[in-house]
């Protein structure tokens, strides 16, 4: 076995944008200041919740670039060498770039940690105002589209992202995550139309310049028809998978797949066992995750009971050094693993340092991954 050296590891965050100002978005976050306004109301829901977490750095606008050089060079003196910005498109028009066009690409030292986008095409609800906050059911944007808004779409990411100097790629092919496949093949209309959607996207890309694409995908769990049509025969998502050639998988968040009112250490025991039966179930690369926490509260007028504990750095590098043993289990996999998030403050699952813990989470991944 081949052990990988530290500037091998591709360590990727997602990034949360809605830390900055966004027009678009201030029906839910009036302020001003986007979501670090539910961040500044965080209280507790009861004795001994930790609901109160501050940024060390401040309630930082970071769609400026001089907030993103800073945050740049923490991320990539500690290991984390690439930024996955969570990527939204509703009602035919993009939503939250402005952290990612005003702030990462203007920033001077982009370089030194790459991006890429995973496109966050799910519902928005009206619960995203806490001013609604019991409202579950009501949605304001479809996170599905049709061909003619697909197309626009990958149009839209080959001209202004893919072909970026800083872009990240595998194999010298840029990668496309893409986060809910069920809406994805909803919204094409099956499994057939997406296939052809997909090849599409690939060929565009390659007529624009870029080697090939990567498409990624994140996992779920649950038990769904992936046919996109209703009455039709099951798929599952692996069949799905394999039917639209995607390149790669990861995941998001544990919370989508695992029990999160639990602890840190049981979450990864647990996310590990997982992530050897999906290598059983399919032979698509798997790229291991990690996330730090799981608490929504911030988001909500009442108690959210799911909420994982002991998510400490010593109990995050713990965690670290046993993905990291994975990945060196698997000379042949490209070394990317996958960790929510940058700055999910909202959902307390973040890298960035707090008036708690300070730096210990970015130097528990210093530790292990440098």
């Amino acid at each position: 076995m081949t052990e990988n050296t530290a500037e091998q590891y591709d360590v990727a965050a997602y990034v949360w944008p809605a830390y900055s100002d966004a027009p678009e978005m201030r029906w839910a976050f009036p302020d001003g200041i986007g979501e670090w306004e539910r961040v500044r109301q965080g209280r507790p829901k009861y004795e001994g919740h930790r609901a109160v977490h501050e940024p060390l750095w401040g309630y930082l606008n970071e769609a400026d670039p001089c907030v993103m050089e800073m945050q740049i060079n923490a991320a990539a003196d500690h290991g984390v060498n690439v930024f996955i910005y969570d990527w939204y498109w509703y009602d035919r028009r993009p939503f939250l770039e402005n952290c990612l066009n005003d702030g990462y690409l203007q920033a001077r030292n982009n370089d030194r940690v790459k991006f890429y986008l995973m496109w966050a095409n799910h519902d928005v609800k009206y619960a995203w105002d806490i001013r609604n906050a019991d409202d579950h059911a009501t949605v304001l944007y479809k996170g599905w589209t049709d061909r003619a808004d697909f197309e626009t779409i990958c149009r839209r990411v080959i001209e202004k992202y893919l072909l970026h100097p800083s872009y990240y790629r595998i194999d010298d092919k840029p990668v496309f995550c893409i986060y809910d496949l069920a809406n994805l093949v909803q919204g094409l209309g099956g499994l057939e139309e997406t296939r052809s959607a997909l090849r599409w996207f690939r060929q565009e890309a390659e007529r624009a310049g870029a080697k090939g694409l990567n498409l990624q995908c994140t996992l779920r769990g649950g038990n769904q028809n992936y046919s996109g049509v209703d009455g039709a025969a099951m798929v599952d998502q692996f069949g799905a998978l394999k039917q639209l050639e995607f390149d790669s998988i990861t995941h998001y968040q544990w919370c989508h797949f695992l029990p999160v009112k639990n602890t840190f250490v049981n979450l990864m025991e647990m996310a590990l066992d997982r992530y050897q039966q999906i290598e059983q179930q399919i032979d698509i690369p798997y790229y291991p995750h990690l996330s730090l926490g799981w608490d929504s509260n911030a988001r909500f007028k009442q108690l959210r009971p799911a909420i994982m504990e002991g998510t400490t750095p010593d109990q995050i590098e713990a965690g670290l050094r046993l993905l990291k043993q994975y990945v060196d289990e698997r000379p042949s996999v490209h070394p990317l693993v996958t960790v929510n998030s940058w700055n999910e403050w909202t959902e307390t699952s973040y890298l960035q340092p707090d008036r708690e813990h300070g730096y210990g989470y970015l130097e528990a991944m210093k530790s292990v991954f440098m």
